[in-house]
């Protein structure tokens, strides 16, 4: 897809997935493991549970490609498999839904510090991206999404590094404080204002917090910027166990509530993370369809 034809072909609202970490761990990926490799060798889980969004409605799904960019696999020692994960990764993915909805490259921060804070400087975030993003890109994802991104130079740098290697439409989504403020500095507003300028084709917000804390924020964010905004919270805020694990308590058709209260502020491009489940997109579907 081409970004041009992003605005005709993307209908709004649109609809994407929900979780795919939290389903992993719940279908027994273990903690601490390279999620990329344990994906890899277990496609029937990701496989099933990308069929199940697409049952439910989702229209896109992202492929598991998350973190396997250059540094995250290095942590890993498996920062020459950039290639072939991506690859396999998304064919995986686009084994599961075939025709029936879009296959998202996905790209995330690399969990350093963007400098003067840290010592990851711009050029290495952009060649970092720009490895990965031309992997996604030959082998035939239908967009990209820059997800769960914490700084505003580290996205920045994502979306530069692809438009420099294709002209597919690049979704930037980041996880805030319930006030709208970023992570590393900022705010969510003046963050969105830039990636649309340096040419996202939607801004918005995902992970972060539950969707009944970010109406006021959706609606600030659609009044600031003219591409699609997105919204793909958690299933509320998590509760931590006894075995250290996190606990959704929201249930699918609150979610689902909750999630048409940020369509009708602006939300145009929305779907679930942490905690969610294809019961949470079908609830979802269900009720934008009514």
């Amino acid at each position: 897809m081409k970004k041009e034809e992003f605005s005709s072909l993307i209908q709004l609202p649109f609809l994407l997935d929900g979780a795919t970490g939290s389903n992993l761990m719940a279908a027994g990926m273990p903690r601490g493991v390279c999620t990329e490799t344990w994906v890899r060798d277990h496609k029937e889980i990701l496989v099933n549970l990308q069929k199940a969004y697409v049952d439910a409605g989702s229209q896109a799904v992202y492929a598991p490609t998350f973190g396997a960019n250059r540094i995250s696999l290095s942590m890993h020692g498996l920062e020459k498999e950039v290639k072939s994960l991506n690859e396999i990764l998304v064919s995986y993915s686009r084994e599961a839904v075939g025709d029936q909805a879009y296959v998202v490259g996905d790209i995330t921060t690399t969990g350093k510090m963007m400098a003067p804070a840290g010592d990851l400087s711009y050029e290495q975030a952009f060649e970092t991206y720009q490895e990965q993003i031309s992997c996604l890109a030959e082998v035939g994802v239908d967009f990209l999404v820059a997800e769960t991104m914490i700084s505003i130079d580290e996205t920045l740098a994502a979306l530069d590094a692809a438009q420099a290697v294709c002209g597919l439409p690049v979704l930037c989504s980041m996880t805030i404080e319930s006030d709208g403020s970023l992570f590393t500095g900022g705010n969510i507003f003046e963050a969105a204002a830039a990636l649309e300028s340096a040419g996202a084709s939607a801004v918005g917000i995902n992970c972060s917090v539950g969707p009944e804390q970010l109406e006021a924020i959706v609606r600030t964010l659609a009044s600031t910027v003219s591409v699609p905004v997105i919204a793909k919270p958690n299933a509320g805020m998590p509760q931590i166990d006894e075995q250290g694990q996190a606990v959704y308590s929201m249930t699918a058709p609150d979610f689902a509530r909750h999630m048409k209260t940020l369509v009708d502020a602006g939300a145009s491009i929305v779907g679930g993370c942490c905690g969610t489940t294809p019961e949470f997109i079908r609830c979802l579907a269900d009720l934008l369809k009514s």
